[in-house]
């Protein structure tokens, strides 16, 4: 590899290491005859990275030279850090020689934004362009939109990727144009609009033609910075769930606040990222996704930020002892999803499960509840009284919180949400 290259290669990949909405998720695209690389629907993601990320992408940028000065980012213009560039025949040789040796499967590919949103997005969409036409290459790739950028540039972007994405970084306007006033909401969420209309379009042509040509299929994606401003969770998953009303949208990420300019003065000083508030949030995420819960039932005004000790569904079911405890043998699915310990696919088993007898709590352990939890919460065959209405909802609080003589904060990591060992939940 030419040394040039490979220089630009550290600088960029160092770069693009705070963007983490790189999930490969979502599409299916098999390899071609004469051509180099597949995309397999359930995901690609082989390895980790150095803060415990699971990535299998080149995740790269395009260039580090931005002509914002966003306070947050590493990459503002007034930061005083070693830059480059990639010529578009360097990304996409680099991106072929890459997969040829079997490190990678696809591309991530965010960028600076240089001279004008628009000159940076055709950049962007020739990179994609090019490896589909010139080299016939099926991975996967997901590419980072630009907010500014002309809905044409936008459209052509989404013919060859398989993921679009726009940042809209901060969830508040008001604290965005606060930390980056030479961006706007209007300026991150136009794009937004012009690739949930491609994608609406596409799907409706391939109604019509068989092979018409997919418009982003594995659709688009957006990441939220938390803890750089005063919002609260309640803000965020407000937000949050209006997006995913969106029929694009698949995912939502957070990215706990990592202080890279600890000089600017509107930025607060943090000594570790919120790595656990993180997690909650994509917690909560799940409960939106997959549990049916609505975001003024996890966070409302009396309880306007996640419980940092317990996750969302246990704090909420502490909540609200009047709904349990809950027959395992009588109630309905979306019942069954509100019970701490018991996620989607136990949910599904039970269910099925019972038309042939009824459940004791020998049977929901081998089906993958979480009994510690479940618990206080149920009612089976062989199950004692002990709901969380015979005790103390703070009680049982304290004893499933009873840590090893280890005080959990907010700068340590915890695994995410896996409820049931059926049921791991991979964010």
């Amino acid at each position: 590899m030419d040394e040039n290259v490979l220089e630009k290669l550290k600088i960029l990949a160092e770069s693009a290491k705070y963007d983490v909405s790189c999930s490969s998720s979502g599409t299916t695209r098999s390899n071609a005859k004469n051509g180099i690389g597949s995309a397999a629907g359930w995901g690609i993601c082989h390895s980790f990275s150095e803060d415990g990320r699971c990535i299998s992408l080149l995740k790269i940028m395009l260039t580090n030279y931005c002509i914002y000065d966003c306070a947050y980012c590493i990459n503002r213009r007034s930061n005083d850090l070693r830059r480059a560039t990639f010529s578009v025949t360097e990304l996409v040789n680099l991106t072929v020689e890459f997969y040829r040796r079997n490190y990678i499967e696809g591309l991530f590919l965010s960028s600076g934004v240089v001279r004008n949103p628009d000159y940076t997005m055709e950049r962007l969409a020739r990179v994609a362009k090019e490896l589909r036409l010139k080299y016939r290459f099926n991975g996967y790739i997901h590419l980072k939109s630009i907010p500014g950028a002309s809905r044409e540039l936008v459209n052509e972007a989404g013919l060859y990727a398989d993921r679009l994405s726009v940042n809209i970084e901060i969830p508040n306007e008001e604290s965005l144009q606060r930390l980056a006033p030479e961006k706007s909401f209007q300026s991150v969420f136009k794009p937004m609009q012009y690739i949930q209309q491609g994608v609406l379009e596409s799907s409706e042509e391939r109604k019509k033609y068989r092979h018409a040509p997919r418009f982003a299929p594995a659709g688009q994606s957006t990441q939220m910075i938390v803890g750089a401003t005063a919002e609260t969770d309640k803000d965020i998953l407000r937000l949050s769930s209006s997006l995913y009303d969106r029929p694009s949208m698949k995912r939502v990420y957070y990215s706990g606040y990592v202080s890279v300019n600890e000089y600017d003065k509107r930025l607060p000083a943090m000594k570790q990222p919120p790595l656990v508030r993180e997690n909650r949030l994509y917690q909560a995420d799940w409960l939106l996704r997959f549990y049916q819960f609505k975001v003024d039932e996890i966070v409302n005004d009396a309880f306007p930020d996640l419980d940092l000790e317990i996750d969302p569904k246990l704090s909420w079911a502490l909540r609200h002892p009047e709904s349990f405890p809950v027959d395992i043998n009588r109630a309905d699915y979306e019942t069954l999803l509100r019970i701490p310990g018991i996620g989607v696919k136990s949910a599904k088993l039970i269910v099925v499960s019972r038309r042939y007898s009824r459940l004791g709590s020998s049977q929901l352990k081998k089906i993958g509840v979480v009994m510690k939890k479940a618990q206080y919460f149920i009612t089976c065959n062989e199950l004692a009284m002990h709901s969380v209405n015979s005790m103390n909802p703070d009680a049982i609080r304290i004893l499933l919180t009873k840590k090893s003589g280890k005080k959990i904060n907010d700068g340590q990591l915890m695994i995410p949400f896996q409820e049931e060992k059926n049921d791991g939940i991979h964010l």
